[in-house]
């Protein structure tokens, strides 16, 4: 059992799963599979509602990271108030795009879908579509930012839009 003494998480973290954002581990437990014993870091995810199970010898493949560092939030939010980059490609490819951004579970990523899609009270209205990437990326963002600065997802997002109106 020496292999266990390093693990890459404990009970209680919050760590970020790139397909479901921030979650936190709740329990570590062993399970038979396929005959195979396999320790499992058990990861909640408030928001969704949601409980995921990680083989705690695939978290790293897996794309499950700790929360950013601060470096990474400065990154994120110099991101956030630079000019969006809107490409000129029909918008299913973009919004392929957009999904891919966000499920990657990288923060600066994240924040430049928000930069995009974001629109201020003086730009046109968005799509239904476009609306709900950017409220996708925009609750990533900020429930990361909650985790990391401990504040409420509410207060986050109003963080982060003022930086974008600024």
């Amino acid at each position: 059992m020496a292999k266990s003494s390093k693990k890459a998480f404990s009970i209680g973290d919050y760590v970020v799963y790139p397909k479901h954002g921030v979650g936190k581990i709740t329990e570590m437990e062993s399970q038979e599979i396929s005959g195979m014993m396999l320790e499992l870091y058990v990861v909640r995810f408030e928001k969704e509602r949601m409980t995921l199970r990680v083989p705690t010898n695939k978290a790293e493949v897996s794309g499950m990271r700790r929360l950013s560092s601060d470096a990474t939030l400065k990154e994120a939010f110099t991101t956030l108030k630079g000019k969006a980059r809107i490409k000129r490609t029909m918008w299913s490819r973009r919004a392929q795009e957009y999904e891919a951004k966000i499920n990657s579970g990288d923060l600066v990523s994240i924040a430049e879908v928000v930069r995009d899609l974001h629109r201020g009270a003086d730009q046109p209205e968005q799509s239904y579509s476009e609306r709900q990437i950017y409220e996708n990326a925009l609750g990533r963002l900020a429930r990361e930012l909650a985790a990391v600065e401990d504040i409420d997802e509410e207060a986050a997002i109003v963080k982060l839009e003022s930086e974008l109106v600024a």
